[in-house]
C-alpha cells in the first residue's frame, strides 16, 4: 500500500536467492521465485516497520527459511504498535528472528553480506552491504534525493544524519544503492546531492 520495494538477490550459479523486505505476501514475488526455479535461503529486514515484514510469514511457510534483523529492533518486529501495524488494523508481530549485530558478515546464498547498522528511520535499522557486488540495501535509511521518516516510534533525526554519514557515506562512491522506496541511486550521488545531507 505504501510501494515498498522487496528485493531479490539470486547467485545465477547455485539458483540460490535471499529475500530482503517481502512487503506482503504476493503472487507475484511467490511466482517469481518458482518460474525461476529459486531457493530461497533466508528473509534479510532492514527494519521493522510493518510495510517490510507482512510478506514473512507466506515465504516462512512456503519454504521454511531464517529471517535476520538488527538486534535492537526486536521492540518493533514484536509489537504491533510500534511497528506500525496496529493502526491499519492487522496486528502483526514477529519473534522467530535471528538478530545480528553491527559488522556481522552473514554467508548466505553464495554471498559475503555485511550488517551496517544504521539507527534514526528506527532504533535498530540496518542496511546490508556486499562488498564484492559493489551493493547496498538501504532500506528506509537512504534514498535518493531522500532520508528515512524520523516522526515515527523509536525515531531520531541525529541519529539517522549521523548514521549515513559515518557509516554509508564512507563506502565507495559508486556502491550502487537499492533503496526501500522510489529508484536506485549510487553513494557518491546522495553526497553531492541529497538536501537532507
Amino acid at each position: 500500500m505504501v510501494s515498498t520495494n522487496c528485493y531479490v538477490l539470486q547467485n545465477e550459479q547455485t539458483k540460490e536467492c535471499l529475500i530482503i523486505d517481502p512487503a506482503a505476501s504476493s503472487s507475484e514475488l511467490m511466482s517469481y521465485i518458482e518460474s525461476e526455479g529459486l531457493a530461497p535461503q533466508a528473509i534479510l529486514l532492514t527494519h521493522g516497520h510493518f510495510d517490510h515484514i507482512m510478506g514473512v510469514d507466506t515465504i516462512k511457510k512456503q519454504y521454511d527459511i531464517p529471517v535476520y534483523a538488527g538486534e535492537m529492533e526486536r521492540e518493533l518486529l514484536e509489537d504491533a504498535s510500534k511497528n506500525l501495524s496496529s493502526a491499519y488494523g492487522i496486528f502483526y508481530e514477529l519473534k522467530e528472528v535471528n538478530y545480528v549485530v553491527d559488522g556481522q558478515v552473514l554467508e548466505l546464498a553464495g554471498f559475503s553480506i555485511q550488517s551496517i547498522y544504521t539507527p534514526g528511520h528506527t532504533i535498530g535499522g540496518c542496511c546490508y552491504y556486499i562488498q564484492e557486488r559493489g551493493v547496498l540495501f538501504s532500506g528506509d535509511t537512504l534514498f535518493c534525493n531522500s532520508i528515512g521518516r524520523t516522526d515515527l516510534p523509536t525515531g531520531s533525526m541525529s541519529a539517522l544524519v549521523k548514521s549515513i554519514k559515518e557509516k554509508l557515506f564512507t563506502l565507495p562512491d559508486d556502491t550502487i544503492v537499492y533503496p526501500g522506496h522510489m529508484e536506485e541511486t549510487t553513494i557518491a550521488y546522495e553526497k553531492e546531492n541529497n538536501p537532507f545531507l
